[in-house]
């Protein structure tokens, strides 16, 4: 049965989930749930969207990952050495990998996969800067040579987001890093199921019987990926409530997430279980530096002045419990967290705002703020914002979209009149954030850089610094320089971090807890 967007909108959610290949899912185990986004793009390393991220953790298996601790532990691997010098690493693959297709995987596989991965990733490409080749030993050992140390290599082969290294079949991996990819063929627990996906509204995946899991108990996104229900069927509600209605009446199975606020709507129901999610997301105001008024450092300032932490927790969250001022671009409660440098005193400066746009020279043009209309979590943002530019003199309309049409146009360096923007917010989980290497608002390549086009050499320049250096205390010391350097030239403006909530119907258990929600362990009775 084919149905458009605007018609699944209209129906309920056990009317659409009935449309979804019943004779496929008849006498079969079925997990029902409600992601954050709708999917749309398939490709991993095309995009940084999470939804995207999610589905391909679903399909794909990575050579590493990161366990409860965050803590990079093998996955695909079986074993590795490393030269004396730092400059050899090898990768034995464990037995029993296999794509989707039925093809053993391969080191060529994983070759051809990195090399897709380092054109598009922030740490990707700076190991590509610093790789002298790559070569495969035999069908499951390969070896990747530097010219340099990479201390972080472990890491960026464990990293779960926003673009983690999945392996492709070559075939598929040699293809342009830039062409969209169209087939979707993994090694991992479950297979894609083409047939029944409608962008944007809802999509399935079945467990892929020949999937051979890590002998570990599972841990965060490492050890083994045991699955448990035959079929896992997901559909995109636009409507927060929707979904949670659809929770309470057992239409579905699962919700990845919903706000502090909601939490009310579900909590005397005895069939649904919250639990706070495993790690907090973080606001944030992105500037288009390639663009008036923006490409001005004193004009980002006037707004960093007015923009406090606590104004935007309370308006988009409201529950102290549920939010923390967080001074540290790096995440708080990690290794590299720190408050140098932080502006925010808690209280708008409309008359230090005002002083810097005159001094920048503001003429009072209209600014152009893009917001995506069907994520929850953006919805309080972009008004606030609005307010507090008309306070300090700066004309504002936003614009709103659908969240695929706000990727695409966040990713445009051009002017409002080309497409392109002045101002967006963007939400990160805070596992984006504790690497200064893969934190892409430190990105400063400029218009090559991520959404905002950061250009900042010197920033450029510390992170080298910081992927050369070994001693704990130096790197800290670097991430110091960092973090004061961003908050002088504004490189975005953190607006405080959060906890979302995940609710599950009381059936469903063995849920293990990470920083992206994957469900192969979880069990349906």
């Amino acid at each position: 049965m084919l149905i458009n967007r605007r018609e699944a909108l209209a129906m309920s959610a056990g009317a659409l989930f009935a449309t979804m290949n019943p004779a496929r899912a008849q006498g079969k185990k079925t997990l029902r749930m409600a992601p954050h986004a709708a999917l749309r793009v398939l490709d991993p390393v095309v995009t940084n969207a999470y939804i995207t991220r999610n589905h391909a953790f679903m399909v794909y298996d990575t050579l590493f990952a990161v366990d409860a601790q965050y803590r990079p532990q093998p996955q695909m691997v079986q074993e590795w050495s490393v030269s004396d010098d730092k400059l050899v690493y090898s990768f034995t693959l464990r037995d029993g990998l296999a794509f989707h297709d039925g093809q053993p995987v391969t080191a060529e596989d994983c070759i051809a996969s990195i090399a897709r991965w380092v054109k598009k990733d922030v740490i990707g490409l700076r190991l590509a800067a610093v790789t002298s080749g790559m070569q495969a030993l035999d069908a499951k050992t390969f070896r990747i040579s530097l010219k340099e140390p990479f201390g972080p290599i472990f890491e960026g082969f464990a990293r779960p987001s926003s673009i983690p290294l999945f392996i492709m079949p070559k075939r598929i991996a040699d293809l342009p890093a830039d062409k969209v990819l169209e087939e979707v063929v993994g090694s991992g627990p479950f297979r894609f199921l083409p047939s029944e996906f409608r962008p944007g509204v809802s999509w399935a995946y079945e467990r892929n019987e020949k999937y051979v899991p890590r002998s570990e108990p599972p841990s965060g996104l490492a050890g083994g990926k045991v699955v448990k229900v035959d079929r896992v069927e997901v559909v995109w509600f636009p409507s927060r409530q929707t979904a949670i209605n659809a929770l309470a009446k057992g239409e579905i199975d699962l919700l990845e997430s919903m706000n502090a606020d909601q939490r009310s709507l579900l909590q005397g129901n005895k069939e649904v279980v919250l639990r706070r999610k495993a790690g907090p997301s973080a606001s944030t105001i992105r500037f288009n530096w390639a663009q008036p008024p923006f490409d001005n450092v004193k004009v980002r300032q006037a707004m960093q002045a007015v923009a406090t932490q606590q104004d935007y927790m309370d308006t988009a969250i409201g529950d102290p419990e549920s939010y923390q001022i967080c001074p540290a671009f790096f995440g708080c409660g990690t290794p590299l967290e720190t408050d140098v440098g932080f502006p925010d005193t808690g209280k708008p400066n409309i008359a230090k705002a005002k002083a810097l746009l005159q001094e920048a020279g503001y003429k009072g043009e209209k600014i152009v703020i893009i917001t995506p209309g069907d994520v929850a979590s953006f919805a309080p943002l972009a008004p606030l914002t609005q307010q507090l530019l008309r306070q300090i003199g700066i004309p504002s309309e936003i614009q709103t979209m659908e969240w695929s049409a706000f990727l695409a146009r966040r990713a445009k360096p051009e002017p409002v009149a080309e497409g392109g923007w002045n101002l967006a917010h963007a939400v990160f989980d805070r596992i984006d954030l504790i690497s200064p290497l893969g934190n892409l608002n430190f990105d400063a390549r400029g218009k090559g850089a991520y959404t905002g086009f950061v250009d900042d050499p010197e920033t450029e320049a510390l992170k080298g610094r910081y992927q050369r250096e070994t001693d704990p205390a130096k790197q800290k010391a670097i991430v110091e320089e960092m973090q004061k350097r961003a908050y002088e030239l504004v490189f975005y403006i953190p607006l405080g971090t959060y906890f979302d909530y995940e609710a599950f119907r009381a059936n469903v258990s063995d849920y293990v807890p990470s920083a992206v929600m994957a469900v192969w362990g979880v069990s349906k009775a």
